[in-house]
């Protein structure tokens, strides 16, 4: 999970295990060896259609990720304590559905990283729908299988504001073998209050 800062530009990663944390930590320095995010940072560079030299975003990429921490979204404060200043945006990709055994702790999982985030923050979530199961090597692991009204659902529970929620089919082009999904969510949503 991300949460960034409009009026200071950092961001702040977060994650469960400390083997993630420690491999974020590597690629902020450079370290070799490292997953190679430059793909994607291309990628994104091709998108934007700025002309900024993927080398350039990395760097600034690696230089405004200022803290990684440890996360339980279980938790009333998944990071153990208040986030001070509370973060203007946040960003959640395949984690909530991965951990939440069940529909009513996806909603309180999402209820808890809300207290992350500033009155009228926003929260872009993406996740797998209908996927019950994920392989990390040859470890079969759960996933709660939502649906579009689960999503809805939860957020309308955690109370959270729904700004827009597109859901899609994988096709089967892309259906790789390591699970079952069988699409995938994008959320944008806020939290009430703020200006």
């Amino acid at each position: 999970m991300l949460g960034c800062w409009g009026g200071t530009h950092c961001i702040v990663a977060t994650d469960y295990l400390e083997v993630n944390r420690e491999e974020l930590r590597r690629w902020v320095r450079g370290d070799p060896g490292t997953f190679d995010w430059s793909p994607f940072i291309q990628h994104v560079c091709k998108i934007e259609g700025r002309g900024e030299p993927w080398q350039d975003k990395q760097l600034r990429l690696r230089s405004r990720l200022r803290r990684i921490l440890p996360i339980d979204v279980h938790r009333p404060e998944p990071l153990g304590a208040p986030l001070q200043p509370q973060a203007d945006a946040l960003l959640s990709a395949f984690c909530l559905e991965a951990v939440s055994p069940d529909g009513a702790a996806f909603t309180r999982a999402l209820s808890n990283v809300s207290s992350l985030l500033r009155p009228g923050g926003h929260a872009v979530l993406l996740g797998a729908l209908g996927e019950s199961f994920y392989l990390a090597g040859s470890v079969r692991l759960p996933v709660l299988p939502l649906d579009e009204a689960d999503v809805r659902r939860a957020l309308h529970g955690a109370g959270f504001e729904l700004r827009r929620l597109r859901c899609y089919v994988m096709p089967p082009e892309l259906r790789t073998g390591v699970d079952d999904v069988q699409g995938v969510f994008f959320v944008h949503a806020r939290k009430p209050g703020g200006e």
